[in-house]
């Protein structure tokens, strides 16, 4: 295990210095603030923070499960491309073809719910999903659709990414014909709110553990919809305080004790 421990005039200054050194990113490491910085007064006082960071360990993966990875990135990359940009996507024979699942698409069925259903099923059929079952529910301008597959994990994706991606492409397709405005939500096994359980737990750990050691708590990049639902977890807390720091992609969200 790589770890390495730096000083900085600021904790911020402290961890870039050891990402440096590190050669990694700020997602890779994990980051325990040994000593907050302090600025002190006319030069007495003052205080250099100090950092303790760890390279995070990387799990092998066979390359079969490489090869299936890299697969669905270009089949939701290229599908991203000719949806949103409206631009031809080069794509690999070995990858979809984008023009003929949207021929299919276009030609099953006038109902947009169904037109998005047989988009999902021929994405799936291109990530060598066979067995893909999709349930639809629809209250007002909100269309829910739960998948359900063996290879569960393939339509997941690391934190949800290839989920959220294939969320925002249905809801361009199901747009295209529909009548009104409609929102779409795709789930995959009940992860999202498996996934919202377990980031409430680990708001309340780590609210506690700042609140313990007396010192801010950093979380790993995560997307807007997750960090909202860690500051919703702790709204009601008088003893810490949480915002978000860094730029997108890569902005992460902090729990720091009231002083």
């Amino acid at each position: 295990m790589k770890q390495l421990t730096q000083i900085g005039a600021t904790t911020h200054e402290a961890i870039s210095l050891a990402l440096q050194k590190l050669g990694k990113t700020r997602e890779q490491v994990d980051v325990e603030v040994l000593q907050e910085g302090k600025k002190g007064f006319l030069g007495f006082g003052s205080r250099a923070a100090e950092v303790r960071v760890t390279v995070k360990e990387v799990q092998v993966i066979q390359v079969e499960n490489n090869r299936q990875q890299e697969k669905v990135a270009d089949i939701v990359e290229a599908t991203a491309v000719e949806d949103i940009d409206d631009e031809r996507s080069q794509v690999s024979e070995q990858t979809i073809d984008i023009e003929a699942v949207q021929e299919k698409v276009e030609d099953s069925t006038d109902d947009p719910i169904e037109k998005a259903k047989s988009y999902l099923t021929s994405i799936a059929m291109n990530m060598d999903i066979q067995d893909l079952k999709i349930e639809t529910k629809r209250e007002g301008k909100y269309v829910l659709f739960q998948l359900e597959s063996e290879k569960a994990a393939l339509l997941i994706g690391k934190r949800g990414q290839t989920l959220n991606s294939l969320q925002q492409l249905t809801q361009l397709v199901l747009n295209k014909s529909a009548k009104q405005f409609l929102l779409v939500k795709i789930d995959v096994e009940n992860y999202r709110e498996r996934r919202q359980v377990a980031l409430e737990q680990l708001a309340d750990r780590m609210a506690d553990k700042a609140i313990r050691l007396n010192q801010r708590m950093e979380f790993e990049p995560m997307q807007s919809y997750e960090r909202k639902i860690i500051h919703n977890q702790l709204a009601n807390r008088l003893d810490i305080e949480t915002y978000s720091e860094g730029t997108e992609p890569n902005r992460y969200l902090v729990i720091e004790p009231v002083r």
